[in-house]
């Protein structure tokens, strides 16, 4: 289907968000940000004009830019003043009062995993991986391939990225593993009997091995508009040095970490106006990227919910569910965790930040460590 912006009754064509097709409840349907749900009339209203250069800082783009991957020797905004690097040890002393470390309540989270089944999430990128400059290159080490392989053999072990499912799965290479790509837009999971979900929403497919797998794709109407997306935004910031345009098949991501910050709000400008003739597309904020997603009701922690569900754990006392991640967009994971209290969000920072994670970890080597961690007791349970 033809979804070019230059035809308004195209977007307000309801074909497109038919629930039925997308094999999705009502309430995950587009909706705006504040969660309304559009109608034809909203989508089909006129566009906006391109937008002048202060629409950026008027509705905040640059100012989440700018506090979006704060300076290492720096303290995030979050407190309302920088610290000097020298006092940074003792302000993530005081924060980890507030997100303990995960290795030191690593008992306390083992005692009340006594008689429940731990289920592991994972982000990708600060998680399993450190930050790098070329997000081509962000490989996991031998030892956090190892600590995560480790993990999947005693424990059911899922992949939720920003990145495309084929993209992450490449870069973790193990096969045992669960997968959900474009923050869990893309999800592929085993053929289970117990799972409780509508399988009307399911395609069924085979992976790599053959192996029957179900996928559960919730924004699949929306790709041939991200794919013409994402070629807009290739030619406006081809001449922007150091930007990069990442094609994520149900999102798109625009990385700004190699632009000179002098740049960032010609940045910030040119996604603004190209977003202007896609009603149907929002904008999130990442570590240094700007990401456009369908506006649908759907992120990480719905991603978390469809998982334990298909994978038979929807009764959460049979279940504790840990989330590792880094990123704003983990925050909706730590949020379902965090509501009651059905098990464990782990922030990976180095600095100071608001989250609502339960605990928190520094970086990627503490996450190997915790990670090993689970690993060695649940053998010593095994050998008992």
């Amino acid at each position: 289907m033809d979804l070019k912006p230059k035809s308004a009754s195209v977007l307000a064509d309801s074909a497109l968000i038919n629930k039925s097709r997308l094999g999705i409840q009502s309430n995950m349907l587009p909706c705006t940000q504040s969660g309304t749900s559009f109608s034809s009339s909203m989508l089909s209203a006129p566009r906006k004009k391109p937008g002048k250069l202060d629409d950026v800082r008027s509705n905040g783009w640059l100012d989440a830019m700018q506090s979006s991957s704060p300076p290492r020797k720096k303290i995030v905004k979050d407190f309302g003043v920088e610290i000097a690097s020298d006092d940074c040890d003792i302000a993530y002393n005081s924060w980890m009062l507030k997100y303990p470390s995960a290795l030191n309540s690593f008992d306390h989270i083992i005692n009340r995993a006594k008689d429940k089944k731990i289920v592991i999430f994972l982000d990708y990128d600060g998680t399993l991986s450190p930050i790098v400059d070329d997000p081509d290159r962000a490989f996991m080490s031998a030892d956090m391939h190892s600590a995560v392989k480790g993990v999947a053999e005693y424990f059911p072990t899922a992949i939720i990225s920003g990145r495309s499912r084929d993209k992450v799965r490449e870069l973790v290479g193990l096969a045992e593993l669960y997968y959900a790509g474009s923050h869990g837009m893309d999800i592929m999971f085993p053929v289970q009997e117990t799972s409780t979900n509508d399988c009307s929403s399911y395609i069924r497919s085979t992976d790599k091995q053959g192996k029957d797998v179900n996928l559960f794709q919730p924004a699949g109407e929306f790709i041939p508009m991200i794919d013409e997306v994402f070629k807009t935004l290739v030619e406006v910031t081809k001449d922007i040095p150091g930007a990069k345009v990442e094609d994520h098949k149900f999102c798109t991501s625009v990385h700004y970490r190699n632009v000179d910050e002098n740049s960032w709000l010609m940045v910030a400008q040119r996604v603004h106006d190209v977003l202007n003739d896609y009603p149907r597309l929002r904008l999130t904020h990442g570590r240094k990227v700007l990401e456009v997603r369908p506006v649908i009701d759907w992120d990480k922690g719905r991603a978390v919910e469809f998982l334990l569900e298909s994978l038979g754990f929807s009764n959460s006392d049979d279940v504790l569910p840990i989330y590792i991640g880094d990123d704003r967009t983990d925050e909706d994971a730590f949020k379902v965790l965090r509501e009651g209290n059905r098990g464990y969000g782990i922030l990976v920072s180095s600095i100071p930040k608001e989250s609502k994670a339960f605990l928190s970890l520094r970086d990627t080597f503490e996450v190997s460590d915790f990670l090993k961690s689970l690993v060695k007791w649940k053998e010593q349970v095994d050998m008992k």
